[in-house]
């Protein structure tokens, strides 16, 4: 997600973009943070920027163009982006689309948070008199001469944003006079993404696995009736093999007795054969 935030100092901005950082795991990327980062790190824009800085001079669009287009370059910043501070221009616009379309990007959306100057400027104007009655120590920014001239300023260079990016069909508007929950609740809507987290992309070729514990339920009793009936089958062939067998044995047994009966039947036959004869013998 690469996204701008539009709107006056005071808006808002700031709370919505650290909001949005930790809720799609983005960067926030600052000019000013930019700016002193590389700086710090000695590139050549960098310093580049610190001469001029040094010499009292505003760092020209050339040089902070040149810092945004090395900062989401960066690893952090493939997983997308919220503008902070930057575009201030329609000249600053027009180079970061030119930068984006190089790399193959382009912006999801500009958010333009609404507010009213005159409560901005009441609002400040009671924070610093609550201050002051406390004995604390004001902020430059805690100032309404100050905060004046800063929205004076937003009007004249940063307000014709609002037009550039509605022709290309890419604004959208927040109140951003609500509460601050409601503020994020409306940005998530034009955003499109409701008030959740995104889901997260599974790899890419592999169909979701649809989790059913009823059928997954249905089919291990399925198997279990199975595995039942198939002993059964089993004890009943094994009981109808011992069956056979023990009446083989049986009808074997019952011919053997048979066979004895006979023979004994014989013998005894015999016997009295042989009887008879010796007694005839005798007698002659």
């Amino acid at each position: 997600m690469r996204l701008i935030l539009l709107g006056p100092p005071g808006a808002g901005k700031g709370t919505q973009a650290q909001r949005l950082v930790r809720k799609h795991g983005i960067v926030q990327l600052s000019t000013g943070d930019m700016l002193r980062a590389a700086v710090a790190a000695g590139t050549p824009v960098g310093l580049q920027a610190k001469d001029l800085m040094a010499a009292g001079k505003l760092v020209p669009d050339e040089v902070v163009v040149a810092i945004i287009a090395d900062r989401i370059g960066e690893p952090d910043a493939r997983r997308g982006f919220i503008l902070d501070g930057f575009p201030r221009t329609v000249a600053q616009a027009e180079a970061l689309e030119t930068i984006l379309a190089e790399r193959g990007l382009k912006l999801d959306a500009v958010v333009e948070l609404k507010v009213d100057e005159d409560i901005l400027l009441r609002r400040i104007e009671n924070r610093v008199a609550e201050m002051t009655a406390r004995g604390e120590t004001l902020r430059a920014d805690d100032n309404p001469a100050v905060l004046k001239d800063r929205l004076a300023a937003y009007r004249a260079q940063t307000a014709p944003l609002s037009a550039h990016y509605a022709g290309k069909g890419m604004l959208k508007t927040v109140d951003g006079m609500a509460p601050i929950e409601e503020v994020a609740a409306a940005i998530d809507r034009v955003l499109g993404r409701g008030s959740s987290a995104p889901a997260r992309r599974r790899p890419a070729g592999r169909k979701p696995v649809r989790k059913r514990p009823a059928a997954r339920n249905a089919a291990a009793a399925r198997k279990a009736v199975g595995k039942k009936s198939a002993a059964k089958k089993a004890g009943r062939k094994t009981a109808k093999k011992a069956a056979k067998k023990g009446r083989k044995k049986a009808v074997s047994a019952a011919k053997r007795t048979k066979t004895a009966v006979k023979r004994r039947k014989a013998g005894r036959k015999n016997g009295r054969k042989a009887s008879s004869r010796r007694r005839l013998t005798k007698r002659r």
